[in-house]
């Protein structure tokens, strides 16, 4: 993240949050974001229309809960600050409501290996944290337990978390969740709905982690054809 200007930073931020709402993850003025710096982080203003915010909107927070700017920090800072300082592989994290994940959540239903892209949030599933009032040091407990080994969770009776290396990491995962809760409340009602096994998820997990770092996949027979030309 330090690699662009606080300035440049505080618009892209501005500009990922008209993609979730323009994307339909997000809806009004629920959801927040927030991008790591140096001694703190950046985090969208409370109750400002995504529509209307500008880059000066961005609240810049320390992790002793002080901040600066024209607006408050976000009702739920607390978990945004909580989860940087407990993820440093992170540098980035979305929450919104989208329909489908908040659906799940309200049910208390953890998305399992029925698909192999659930290991994009780092495990064999996607867990649920109980529930606990919005902005309280409980939410944030409770989703940085969730999120123990992965990249996302969903917030029972809430909605979700995404985490990511960079704001555009953190959306594009985001929307690969509400994809999958998407796909997993429809597959529901058609019987039983087969799971991957650990194992595999194993193996899916480690092709994915390679592929993070410009590998191609190995496996057996994976690679039998791509190769890159000689010369």
């Amino acid at each position: 993240m330090t690699k662009l200007t606080n300035r440049a930073l505080r618009q892209e931020m501005v500009d990922i949050c008209r993609r979730m709402n323009a994307s339909g993850i997000n809806q009004g003025t629920s959801g927040n974001l927030s991008a790591r710096i140096d001694g703190g982080f950046l985090i969208t203003p409370t109750s400002l229309p995504y529509d209307r915010m500008e880059a000066e909107d961005i609240v810049e927070m320390s992790y002793d809960g002080t901040y600066a700017g024209k607006h408050r920090p976000s009702s739920e800072w607390r978990f945004h600050r909580d989860i940087m300082k407990h993820r440093e592989d992170i540098n980035a994290i979305l929450h919104c409501h989208s329909i489908y994940a908040t659906t799940l959540a309200c049910q208390y239903k953890p998305i399992p290996a029925f698909h192999y892209m659930v290991g994009v949030a780092g495990g064999t599933t996607i867990r649920v944290a109980p529930y606990a009032t919005f902005g309280t040091q409980q939410l944030s407990d409770n989703a940085i337990e969730a999120l123990e080994g992965r990249l996302a969770c969903l917030l029972g009776q809430h909605g979700q978390i995404s985490l990511g290396k960079t704001l555009e990491a953190s959306l594009w995962l985001a929307t690969e969740v509400e994809t999958l809760a998407r796909l997993y409340v429809q597959a529901l009602p058609l019987g039983d709905l087969p799971i991957l096994s650990d194992e595999e998820m194993a193996r899916v997990i480690e092709q994915m982690r390679k592929m993070s770092y410009g590998q191609a996949p190995d496996a057996e027979g994976i690679n039998d054809v791509a190769r890159p030309r000689a010369g």
